[in-house]
């Protein structure tokens, strides 16, 4: 024996609305926490990048210093010994610059869980249509 419906028309309606509102409401959720988890893997990559730069600019200041006396005394002229420790500590600050953008171009904003639900949501909506 079948199963008896006794809502009207306009109650289905109304619960569908319901329904409708509930599920966007909770499809803009999942997008703004899945947005906010990936800023903040952003702002993590982003960090090295400044600390990238700030070890640079620290090496400049103190070990270029050092290194370029060492060679110096070791019969380079100054600028030669100068020119071969920056080019040195500025490869190692390129590398920690590198390794943030490599990070920062893996990571995307796109909400990639709420698009996939949303397109969930519109294949079960079709199937409810036939």
């Amino acid at each position: 024996m079948e199963a008896r419906n006794d809502k009207s028309l306009g109650e289905l309606f109304a619960e569908l609305s319901q329904d409708t509102a509930t599920l966007i409401r909770k499809e803009v959720e999942l997008a703004r926490v899945e947005l906010t988890t990936r800023a903040s893997r952003m702002g993590r990559h982003a960090a090295y990048i400044a600390v990238g730069g700030a070890v640079a600019y620290a090496g400049l200041l103190a070990i270029v210093a050092a290194l370029v006396i060492i060679l110096q005394v070791l019969g380079l002229t100054w600028w030669a010994a100068a020119a071969i420790v920056g080019i040195v500590v500025a490869l190692i600050g390129y590398m920690f610059v590198q390794r943030g953008i490599s990070a920062l171009q893996r990571d995307s904003l796109t909400p990639t869980e709420t698009i996939k639900t949303l397109k969930e949501d519109a294949a079960w909506a079709k199937g409810q249509r036939t």
